[in-house]
């Protein structure tokens, strides 16, 4: 049942990794907006694909909950009803959370799958939970973080509809992906402390600066959630066409998460170095070198290159992947209780 239990760990660990990478491409492609609602997408469980399905019509039949888009405002359903000639205010309330009324079928088809994933993702991890009761009387920590993982779920859902309701206040989206790095998190733990056998290595004097590169990772991340929000603004004031003009006068955040990145470099070096020495498997810092390497290049090419295509995204899902192999390489170091190998 422990094969069991870490294989859904690692899908679910998948599937949260997936959203992530589904997240990116909404903020990417500005479709954050692309369901005004939640959890439902203009009131339907499978969004419209045609604008005309959003607007009032004569002799049509609305069921209580959904929107229609009219005066550039969004109206809700008051009951299921089938419309008359004229249209009936009667019949309808005004939506309160916000007045963003657009439709772009793009848009709303990219963050209604970001969505579906979420929930996919939501009930593996419940299904994990459900399948982590039998740890009760061998590893009750399992079944503890196991549930915990499900609130998280849930507390991220929450978030993800003020994410919405607040029209992408930017505190709100990066408070959305600092927790799903805890999910993440979470789900690595899981997969560690059920592993069959202890293979991790011991390294004296080390755990200390492997938790402080983990920490500068989370801090870069930060960091970055704040620069593109500047470059969002950015993109409002002088368009999506003029890339070259998105980062002309940064904010003070650039100029901290590009001298962190240094810093992060030398830091990860150094522990690569220092594995090396020690003869111990490079499995992780290999990984957590290309890594960066690859968030480097990617950052040079937003900077210097004006934002090719998928930069943007990448940058992002890189850092929380580099994160992910962090996690489990202090994970590792510190549960070690043999100096010679790692795996």
């Amino acid at each position: 049942m422990s094969i069991s239990f870490r294989k859904l760990a690692k899908i679910s660990l998948v599937l949260v990794y997936l959203v992530i990478v589904a997240g990116a491409v909404v903020r990417m492609t500005g479709s954050g907006m692309g369901c005004p609602d939640w959890p439902k997408c203009f009131g339907y469980y499978i969004p419209p694909t045609e604008e005309e399905t959003l607007l009032w019509g004569a002799d049509r039949e609305f069921e209580k909950g959904q929107v229609i888009i009219k005066d550039e405002g969004l109206l809700v359903a008051n009951r299921d009803f089938t419309s008359t000639t004229s249209f009936d205010i009667a019949n309808w309330s005004a939506y309160t959370k916000h007045d963003y009324a657009l439709f772009n079928v793009w848009h709303t088809w990219i963050e209604y799958i970001n969505r579906l994933l979420g929930a996919l993702a939501g009930l593996a991890t419940f299904l994990l939970a459900l399948l982590s009761l039998k740890y009760w009387k061998t590893q009750k920590r399992v079944v503890l973080f196991s549930w915990i993982v499900v609130f998280g779920m849930g507390f991220q859902a929450w978030l993800g509809a003020t994410v919405v309701y607040s029209v992408l206040e930017p505190v709100k989206i990066t408070l959305h992906m600092v927790m799903a790095l805890v999910i993440v998190a979470l789900l690595i733990y899981l997969v560690h402390i059920t592993k069959t056998k202890n293979t991790s290595t011991q390294i004296p004097n080390l755990k200390a600066l492997l938790f402080g590169a983990l920490c500068l990772t989370l801090i870069q991340i930060v960091l970055g959630t704040q620069v593109r929000q500047f470059v969002d603004e950015q993109i409002d004031l002088v368009g999506e066409n003029a890339k070259n003009l998105w980062l002309q006068d940064p904010s003070i955040q650039f100029y901290i998460h590009r001298s962190l990145s240094i810093l992060v470099f030398v830091v990860n070096g150094y522990i690569w170095w220092f594995f090396r020495k020690m003869q111990v498997n490079l499995f992780y810092v290999n990984w957590i070198i290309a890594l960066i390497g690859l968030e480097v290049l990617t950052g040079i090419s937003m900077y210097y290159i004006d934002f090719p295509f998928g930069t943007q995204p990448a940058h992002l899902v890189l850092a929380s992947i580099l994160f992910g192999f962090q996690f489990g390489l202090v994970l590792n170091v510190l549960s070690s209780k043999t100096p010679v190998k790692t795996y």
